[in-house]
This record gives C-alpha cells, sequence and structure tokens, in this order.
C-alpha cells in the first residue's frame, strides 16, 4: 500500500548543467509517482530523458499516464528524447487540464517537433500515445484499479496550469507548481486540493526577497508554501521548481532556514526517491 515518488527534475524555467548545481539537481521538471502497481508521470521537462532511460530497462510496464502542470517549454522539452515513445508495444496517456479551449495538447505536442524547431516528428514515434484534455479542477478517473485517486485544481500562472493530487492507501501527495500567490490573499485552490496531505510539493522558485521584482511571473516562495501547508494540516512540505540562478550553496542556505522555519520543509533534490509516508 506505499506511495512511491521519484524525482528526476526539479529546476526550474531552464536546464543547468553546470557543477555549481549538481547537488540539488539541473534537469527541468519531472517526478514519477508509484502507486497501486501503477505509474503516472508529471511533467516532461528535461528530467523525463533520464527517467525514460530507467523505464526501457522494465518491459513489463506497458502504460502509463504523462499528466502535464502545463506546457510552458521547460515542462514538456524532454519529451522527444523520452526513449520509451519510439518503442512499439508502449502507450501513454498524456493528459493536461488547461487546453481544451485553446486547441489541446496533441496540437502543443506536435507543433514542438515539428520542423524547423525539432527535426524528428511526433509521427516517428512507435508507441501508442493518447492525448486527452480535462479541465483543472476535474477529478480524473484514470487508475485501472480505482484503487489510486487522482484530483486536479487551477493554478494562478501564465497560460494557465494544473496541480495534482494523489490519494492511495490512505496517503497522500500533491504536485503545486507553476503558481504564484497573491500576497496576504491565499489561494483557495490550493487550499482545497493539498487539505490534509502527507506530501505538498510547490513552487519556491523565488525567496520573499525576490518575489517582490517578480510579480506577474507566475511564481511563488517556500514562505508562502508553508504557510498554506500550515494553514490546511500538510505533514511535509517539498520546495521545487528551483531558479537556475540559485545554485548549490544558496539552495543550502534556503534548506536551512527553511528547517529551521518548519520541521516539516525540506528541499528537493534531484534523483530523491521516498515513500510517502
Amino acid at each position: 500500500m506505499e506511495m512511491r515518488v521519484k524525482i528526476w527534475g526539479c529546476r526550474g524555467s531552464i536546464a543547468m548543467p553546470v557543477a555549481t548545481h549538481l547537488r540539488y539537481g539541473g534537469n527541468t521538471t519531472c517526478i514519477e509517482v508509484e502507486a497501486g502497481g501503477e505509474t503516472f508521470i508529471l511533467d516532461g521537462g528535461t528530467g523525463i530523458r533520464n527517467l525514460g532511460l530507467e523505464m526501457v530497462k522494465h518491459q513489463e510496464l506497458e502504460h502509463c499516464h504523462i499528466l502535464l502542470t502545463h506546457t510552458h517549454w521547460d515542462h514538456i522539452n524532454g519529451f522527444p528524447f523520452f526513449t520509451p515513445a519510439y518503442i512499439p508495444g508502449r502507450k501513454f496517456s498524456i493528459m493536461a487540464g488547461h487546453l481544451k479551449d485553446a486547441g489541446g495538447i496533441e496540437k502543443v505536442f506536435n507543433a514542438q517537433m515539428e520542423q524547423p524547431v525539432f527535426p524528428v516528428p511526433m509521427g516517428a514515434m512507435q508507441s501508442n500515445l493518447e492525448f486527452t484534455d480535462f479541465r483543472a479542477g476535474e477529478d480524473l478517473d484514470i487508475s485501472k484499479s480505482s484503487k489510486v485517486k487522482v484530483t486536479t485544481a487551477a493554478l494562478n500562472h501564465p497560460n494557465d496550469a494544473t496541480g495534482y493530487r494523489f490519494d492511495y492507501g490512505g496517503k497522500s501527495m500533491c504536485l503545486i507548481t507553476d503558481t504564484e500567490h497573491i500576497p496576504g490573499k491565499p489561494d483557495e485552490n490550493i487550499l482545497k486540493l493539498i487539505e490534509g496531505a502527507d506530501l505538498v510539493i510547490y513552487d519556491s522558485t523565488y525567496t520573499e526577497e525576490e518575489f517582490t521584482t517578480k510579480i506577474g511571473w507566475g511564481h511563488s516562495t517556500w514562505e508562502e508554501g508553508m504557510k498554506l501547508c500550515k494553514m490546511a494540516g500538510v505533514k511535509r512540505l517539498g520546495i521545487f521548481h528551483h531558479d537556475p540562478e540559485h545554485d548549490d550553496d544558496f539552495m543550502d542556505k534556503i534548506a536551512e532556514e527553511a528547517a529551521l522555519a518548519w520541521d516539516g520543509a525540506f528541499v528537493i533534490q534531484e534523483k530523491m526517491e521516498f515513500n510517502v509516508e
């Protein structure tokens, strides 16, 4: 009855393959969730490439869902390098909650692999790719066994975004990225989604000091994430979507400050793997 989470990418905005960012990770957003014998992939940033290389070693996994928070480039630009998508017999159900009235998710995925942007068209992928659009805020009936409950919420981000919650075996985890808070006004959509969760992975791109000059950019702070988690009775906060300017030394300071502020807060690092407890 365990829910397992593995971090394949936690950097925001652009990948940072440099020595100063290795401990916390340079790959952009991709999280793997395993629950009830099912696999769910959250976002297709550059981290999905390494996930794909691991997945090809396990032939028994023939189908999984790829759930997208949104389609800004840092959250989808790893998909053309996702090896399992080129393998016949594999199936991927790709879903998004922000494009139902804007042409749909399949159109966006096709566009990023069209010439002259990318030389290999999506048609070269020999797996079974299934695209589905929904509206953020809907519950998703996608678990084969119906044992994994997937809930969504609309987030405050340019071009819109979707937050996700997974409930299984009495445990729950949420991914809340990318989102911008309004100072002094807790986001009710987020509070409802994360209520009582065991783990919330939250967009903490900026410090409070940086946030004042980034209004309208669509991101939040770990301090706001902590406030929301405490209001909603959340057990643990995972600080996520690290700004590309924040190197390992900077992230160490954030980890120190967050741990002092609340013992439930920690900084997400690439390659982290843990059970939700």
